[in-house]
């Protein structure tokens, strides 16, 4: 086995190869661009090298100074993680020239499945399914149309590199091929290098289902059950689990034997995922392979019980398997949810800026048997960067069965609080107490059937909105002590809340009485119209304010939720709403709905840009007449291209910005006439 190995990646992936090389006895290095000086995972290594400007293009993807980097300091290996150069063929090349292992396959099972369309034609020669599609390259856009003409609408559009949504976009129509085949390509070429795009028939319904691989140097090879994956934004995965709830153990076995095969086609020698598109008869087609360790993998860590960086190890250092088929058993059931720097209160925007406050829920198994792991690269005080991927951590959760595992993954993100920056936990919140969800009836159609209008918050049951009345009495009760006991002048034995209360949603009044008896706080809601039944609420918790996270029990089932001070009043989220709460005295609440509010309408006149990117193109030109939906601009950020489109009709009067542009949030790109 090695001793020292160097990590050319950075954030969550970074940490996790470490975890395991920490527990295995190997000593890490860790290679880091400026904008990473002080990132956790640089910190963690035994050992680090800087290697240049935060641009990955001039750090991390540079092969030199990841070769020169491990030279320095002796590694005889190096992790490629995800992403960056995990799959680059010309890398692993170097790697074996240089003397160093590469951790993960060979480079030509790297060159051959790296390639979408070499790899569906291995594929189909394999036995494996394929989706129909044309397997050449396409570089006109004009070219791109005849040929979706032929396959027949809609059809995806694909970059033959990389993965992880980037250079993907479906097409409905010829004008969507056109804008489409040119933002796959930018795309591409952004996060690859490699701007080939290809064309294939969108399978409608479809979901998301992939097989791991594991593999090692003497030909042997083993498949660890299916992933579904189909809980998707943008072709970007959100929310993963093992095993699948559409998967029966014959369609298992069909997909694993053909996910085997592939991999001995090119003699895989690491840990690696066949993915598949299944429609709803259980036909499943090759999608593409992933010669690397995919982001989802600790859910299939989580049921399976094999560590898949440890197995990568093993292999790349030339150790034979030590797993069989028969030894490998899927028991219990696992969720991971991506956490991300996005608001999807606005379209899934990204979000960057200083993680003011960080506090994940605690890791561990509890005594029912579930368990939560938080794979992360950030703490309180990391600076979420627009040079790479936002994502902030992967939030799994295990239990015995998929109810179980769901049931706990409902309460660790009620439990994961971060401020700072905007965050998609409410969205995943939401997502995980869906019916639909819950029921297991899912396709990568998910999200746009679901939430067709965009993500407005979670529809508020009246047992949460108890809840919820129950959270904002304890807190008033919690503060209006504190005060009391800072001002000085009641004893502590002295209960000042007791009493006659209005609880306000907005400008909306509810009227409630507070009994606080120390531990217990008790809430009865008065009659009125409003969605709380009426009686007392029985509220147990050791909340106290300046806390971000209350736990504690509802009329005896355990709750938690997170607060947010404003003004007078607090946002409390659970279950992914946010509600503006105030519990004041009722001659307050009678006053407040006097109080003038101000009118957040949109300006019309000027598009602005929405989120901190690089301006890649503008497609207007000044004097133009444009229409509504009309496309305006393209602005990158985080490595994903975001078309603006015009929400008025008008006139171009003058454009502020051009292609290679900075802009921050509102930033103004065009003004209307």
């Amino acid at each position: 086995m090695f001793k020292k190995v160097l990590i050319a990646n950075r954030g969550e992936i970074a940490v996790r190869v470490m975890k395991t090389c920490e527990r295995l006895g190997i000593k890490t290095v860790a290679v880091y661009s400026e904008a990473d000086q002080d990132a956790v995972f640089a910190l963690m290594a035994d050992e680090r090298v800087a290697i240049g400007p935060a641009p990955a293009a001039e750090s991390y993807l540079v092969a030199d100074k990841i070769i020169t980097a491990a030279k320095q300091t002796g590694a005889e290996a190096i992790h490629p993680g995800y992403g960056f150069l995990s799959e680059n063929a010309g890398f692993a090349k170097r790697l074996d020239a240089e003397g160093i292992a590469f951790i993960g396959p060979n480079p030509v099972a790297i060159e051959a499945m790296g390639d979408k369309i070499t790899s569906k034609k291995l594929a189909a020669e394999a036995g494996v399914s394929t989706v129909p599609g044309y397997m050449g390259i396409i570089e006109d856009p004009k070219d791109a149309v005849e040929i979706a003409k032929e396959i027949g609408f809609p059809v995806m559009l694909k970059a033959t590199a990389g993965g992880g949504g980037k250079g993907m976009r479906i097409a409905h129509s010829e004008s969507e091929v056109e804008q489409g085949i040119i933002s796959a390509q930018n795309e591409a070429r952004s996060s690859f290098g490699d701007d080939r795009v290809f064309i294939e028939k969108f399978i409608e319904e479809p979901r998301h289902i992939e097989i791991q691989v594991l593999g090692d140097k003497h030909g042997n090879v083993v498949y660890l059950g299916e992933r579904e994956c189909s809980i998707q934004r943008r072709h970007q995965k959100v929310l993963e689990e093992a095993p699948s709830p559409f998967v029966d153990e014959k369609m298992r076995k069909a997909m694993g034997a053909q996910a085997v095969a592939l991999a001995k086609a090119v003699d895989y020698d690491s840990a690696g995922t066949v993915e598949f598109i299944v429609d709803r008869d259980r036909n499943f087609y090759f999608l593409e392979m992933n010669t690397r360790l995919q982001v989802e993998h600790p859910v299939t860590e989580l049921v399976t019980g094999i560590d898949l960086v440890e197995q990568m190890l093993k292999s790349a250092a030339g150790e034979e398997l030590a797993l069989t088929q028969k030894t490998v058993k899927l028991k219990g059931w696992a969720i991971e949810s991506r956490i991300y720097a996005e608001d999807p209160y606005r379209n899934f925007l990204p979000s960057i800026g200083r993680l003011k406050r960080y506090q994940p829920p605690e890791e561990g198994e509890d005594e029912d048997g579930t368990i939560v792991r938080n794979d992360t690269g950030v703490t309180e005080g990391s600076e979420i960067s627009i040079f790479y991927d936002p994502m902030i951590a992967k939030l799994c959760t295990y239990g015995p069965d998929r109810a179980a595992a769901i049931g706990r993954m409902a309460e660790a993100l009620d439990e994961f609080h971060v401020s700072g920056i905007q965050h998609n936990v409410p969205f995943l919140q939401a997502v995980v107490r869906h019916p639909r969800f819950q029921s297991g009836n899912i396709t990568t159609n998910f999200i746009a059937e679901e939430y067709p209008q965009g993500f407005k918050g979670a529809d508020l049951t009246p047992e949460d909105f108890s809840a919820f009345v129950a959270v904002a009495a304890l807190a008033h009760a919690r503060v209006t002590e504190r005060n009391r006991l800072i001002d000085g002048q009641l004893s502590y034995d002295t209960t000042p809340v007791d009493g006659n209360w209005t609880f306000m949603l907005g400008l909306t009044p509810v009227p409630i009485t507070i009994t606080d008896e120390g531990d217990e706080v008790v809430v009865t809601v008065c009659e009125g119209d409003h969605p709380v039944p009426v009686g007392p609420i029985e509220f147990q918790g050791d909340w106290m304010p300046g806390e971000p996270v209350f736990r504690g029990e509802v009329n005896g089932n355990v709750f938690s939720a997170q607060l947010e001070s404003f003004g007078i009043g607090w946002h409390i989220t659970h279950a992914g709403r946010t509600l503006p709460i105030h519990v004041v005295h009722p001659r307050t609440a009678e006053l407040l709905t006097y109080m003038p509010r101000k009118n957040k309408g949109a300006d019309a006149k000027e598009l602005k840009c929405p989120m901190p990117g690089v301006v890649v193109s503008i497609a207007v030109a000044e004097g133009e007449e444009v229409q509504v939906g009309q496309n305006l601009a393209v602005v990158e950020a985080m490595k994903m291209e975001n078309v603006l489109t015009s929400e008025v009709k008008g006139i171009v009067k003058k454009i502020l910005a051009r292609a290679g542009d900075s802009l921050a949030v509102d930033d103004v790109i065009i003004e209307f006439a």
